[in-house]
């Protein structure tokens, strides 16, 4: 009885390889002879960009329009670029990532010089990856690398202290008691050389995505998920920088809805630890104030719509964001 259904299987199966077989025989056939009929038919009036369109080798990887960003139209220069010369340089620079010693500062200046160019998503997503973990070796960390424009050292004088220090680099002196492990102002080693960061930090935030890109200067650094402003009080796309002396920690809050005071001290207080105010420069953001960076009680807000316009980090996020950027040098542009 075994063999019996083994054999009757057997020939069902092969029947449907033949008509499998037969099936795609034809579709192929189909094909062939709509192409050629379409070369035959071809309307004489095409649009202004076909030929642009048909010069463009072919990409490696179909990525959604949706994700393919930035647009390359933008870019002068750069119409057209194939990926094949972005996954060059991206093989150039893990090249420089293998070699002994790793050579980190030439491949990061590569992969953030590629990363604006990059039309398909994985690798976009790939560049992404490897300046981030990049980052922890060139920026957050007390390594200091010959040939970095962005990080030097300097060379503590008596009476010097951390916030005129981080004021000339336009950092927060935060973040250079973190990277040189240095446990409070107080202890900043007169005589000593500390590692310094060339700043500003910029940030730009992207509502398709909810992801805010953080940068040195022009170089990438990080993202991370934010939320933002819930249907009708979406959070105004444009240019906005950080409001002089809108850095908080913890301030007491109003519900422009409920008209409910929020203290620190209250339980279901919900802005988190930081709040980094912003005031607009630009498009939908021009002039407009009482919108900020901020974290949130609730970690499921970020990437959602729910706030009244805000941007919603993690805690966690937010402390390093409060750490990174500093009032009317640092910029943050919201994109769709």
């Amino acid at each position: 009885m075994a063999r019996y259904r083994s054999r009757l299987l057997g020939r069902r199966r092969g029947r449907t390889r033949r008509w499998i077989y037969t099936i795609s025989t034809l579709v192929i056939i189909a094909a062939v002879i709509f192409v050629i009929y379409r070369g035959k038919n071809k309307p004489s009036e095409t649009p202004a960009n076909a030929g642009a369109a048909e010069e463009v080798e072919p990409i490696e990887i179909v990525v959604p329009k949706s994700l393919a960003e930035p647009n390359l139209s933008e870019i002068p220069g750069l119409i057209g670029e194939p990926n094949a010369q972005v996954a060059e340089q991206i093989d150039k620079a893990m090249s420089l990532l293998n070699a002994k010693p790793a050579k980190i500062i030439e491949a990061r200046d590569i992969l953030n010089e590629v990363l604006p160019v990059c039309a398909s998503g994985q690798q976009r997503a790939l560049v992404k990856q490897q300046l981030s973990k990049l980052a922890d070796e060139w920026l957050f960390s007390r390594k200091i690398f010959p040939a970095d424009s962005l990080c030097s050292t300097y060379k503590v004088k008596q009476g010097d202290e951390p916030g005129p220090i981080g004021k000339q680099f336009k950092v927060p002196w935060q973040i250079l008691l973190d990277i040189n492990k240095i446990p409070s102002a107080k202890q900043l080693p007169a005589g000593g050389v500390i590692k310094v960061i060339h700043g500003p930090f910029h940030a730009k935030i992207y509502r398709s995505t909810f992801t805010m890109d953080l940068y040195l200067q022009n170089t990438y650094v990080r993202s991370f998920p934010v939320g933002l402003g819930q249907p009708g009080m979406e959070t105004p796309t444009g240019l906005w920088r950080v409001k002089p002396g809108g850095k908080l920690e913890k301030p007491i809050w109003t519900n422009r809805l409920t008209n409910r005071t929020y203290k620190p001290t209250d339980p279901d207080y919900p802005l988190g630890s930081r709040w980094i105010a912003l005031e607009g420069l630009e498009g939908q953001a021009k002039n407009r104030t009482g919108f900020a960076i901020h974290g949130t009680k609730d970690p499921n807000q970020i990437g959602t719509a729910g706030s009244q316009g805000c941007i919603r980090l993690d805690n966690g996020d937010a402390i390093l964001i409060y750490n990174l950027l500093v009032p009317t040098d640092s910029l943050v542009r919201v994109e769709e």
